[in-house]
């Protein structure tokens, strides 16, 4: 398929159709890309998820700088996946099974209201390199029972990504112990995402636990920011000086 603009088919269309041609290359929608390689889905990163590295070395699976220094020699070449594992940093089990959830986390987003995708670039490749290409339906199937559950716990989807705060005055009953660090972390200013970082956590555990605070009125998205008004300090040194405008006019009127 060649480079595509926008169209009216949905994002999940496009995959299915590129799955077919066994496309190489990367899908881009308005909240992430799909990264494939002969048909499969080989990555998925969206800005609404933390990424593969803030999560490997969040949770302390890998260093910080051994992470880095991965992206530095194996960046370029696309294997930064296999020069991790290589060094010694982290065995393929781990890095497959982190990656995995990385990539639905962000395909839950990506396809979430499955709006028309932006563009495919053919040949793109990221630069973490192949780690366990996963088919097209199985990752369309994922992100469709995701998108279930999490409706049948809270069916506001704005909590998925709208900054939250607390609820005033509800008074939390005994919490599970996760979703205790998960409301913690609700200061009315962090988004899922973001709270799902803080705690090094998987995204999609994160939004099963905000949905459940929502469900028991614990948490809401916080309310809009109010627009700016006017700066009167502003206002006061533009008007004009009525007094020295007078005497300008009566000193022209006397000429």
């Amino acid at each position: 398929m060649t480079t595509a603009s926008r169209t009216d088919q949905p994002a999940s269309a496009l995959l299915a159709a590129l799955a077919a041609e066994r496309a190489t290359g990367a899908l881009s929608t308005e909240a992430g890309i799909v990264y494939l390689a002969a048909g499969h889905v080989v990555h998925v990163e969206s800005a609404l998820t933390p990424d593969l590295g803030t999560l490997l070395t969040g949770s302390g699976a890998v260093a910080a700088d051994g992470w880095w220094e991965a992206v530095d020699r194996a960046g370029a070449r696309r294997r930064v996946g296999r020069q991790l594992v290589d060094s010694g940093r982290l065995t393929a089990g781990a890095l497959e099974l982190c990656h995995l959830g990385a990539l639905f986390d962000a395909a839950y987003f990506v396809l979430a209201h499955d709006t028309p995708a932006l563009r495919f670039r053919p040949d793109a490749a990221h630069w973490l390199g192949a780690v366990r290409p996963v088919p097209v339906h199985t990752v369309l199937r994922e992100s469709r029972r995701r998108r279930a559950l999490l409706h049948r716990i809270w069916p506001e989807s704005d909590v998925d990504t709208a900054a939250l705060v607390r609820v005033p005055g509800a008074g939390p009953a005994e919490l599970p112990a996760r979703r205790r660090r998960t409301l913690a972390q609700v200061d009315g200013v962090r988004t899922a995402a973001q709270i799902a970082a803080n705690l090094a956590c998987r995204t999609f555990h994160t939004l099963v636990e905000l949905r459940r605070l929502a469900a028991d009125g614990l948490v809401t998205p916080a309310p809009p920011a109010p627009a700016p008004g006017p700066d009167r300090r502003t206002e006061a040194r533009e008007e004009p000086d009525t007094a020295l405008l007078r005497r300008l006019l009566d000193a022209l009127e006397a000429l």
